[in-house]
């Protein structure tokens, strides 16, 4: 696949801001009290951006390794 070079670094950098907010976004919301109900399971707060977090990891992967394989 033929891209501009530009674009491959905006998608680069866009899958390597992905990588590194989300986990940490991850980090907060397991430690909000809102995660878990009295019994310590989890609640759909947790669940729902759990679900989130991990759509957008998986999107941000997706769209580096696209961004390194129109590089070459």
């Amino acid at each position: 696949m033929n891209l501009p070079v530009a674009w491959s670094v905006v998608l680069i950098v866009t899958a390597g801001w992905n990588l590194l907010i989300w986990p940490r976004f991850w980090q907060r919301i397991a430690a909000d009290p809102r995660s878990r109900d009295d019994s310590g399971r989890a609640t759909r707060f947790l669940t729902v951006h759990a679900v989130l977090i991990l759509v957008s990891l998986a999107l941000g992967l997706a769209v580096g390794v696209l961004g390194v394989l129109t590089l070459f």
